[in-house]
């Protein structure tokens, strides 16, 4: 028998990413209270990651970081979080969406600073050998073979 991957769904019933955050344990904490809902896997999707993503208030996206490989996007279905770029921060409302070209060293994040749940769609590409710097930590991370290898800066492992 072959696993079939679902045609349609309700998004806020797909199940949870097992495994929180793919960050070093360090650094995950500082992601606690965002949940991601990996849509894209549920359909079989291997070119690009579709995830339902909720930020609980104070939680954070991701560590502010750059990709050199692989383009995001994002679109705010509920809330109003606070986007922090290279260029400094916007408050995001319902139906704003932004975009991170892969290699313009823009390193962003979200940051739901409200006490009320952030919900928002995340979209980016799978492109292998992609580098990821985060300008405010002593964190690198490569994605090879569809895993990330995070390192410091000065390439130990963690």
């Amino acid at each position: 028998m072959t696993n079939i991957p679902v045609v349609a769904t309700h998004a806020n019933d797909a199940p949870l990413r097992a495994k929180p955050s793919v960050y070093p344990p360090m650094l995950a904490t500082r992601v606690k209270g965002r949940e991601k809902r990996p849509l894209g896997e549920l359909f079989g999707l291997t070119n690009f990651g579709v995830n339902l993503t909720s930020l609980l208030p104070n939680a954070a996206s991701s560590l502010r970081h750059a990709h050199s490989k692989q383009d995001e996007f994002i679109y705010i279905l509920e809330g109003t979080p606070t986007l922090h770029t290279n260029d400094g921060k916007q408050i995001l409302s319902p139906g704003m969406c932004a975009g991170f070209k892969a290699d313009t060293g823009n390193a962003h994040a979200l940051i739901n600073e409200t006490q009320h749940v952030v919900v928002y769609l995340e979209i980016g590409d799978r492109t292998d050998k992609d580098q990821v710097t985060y300008p405010d930590d002593d964190l690198r991370a490569r994605f090879v073979n569809n895993i990330w290898v995070f390192t410091n800066k000065d390439g130990i492992s963690y």
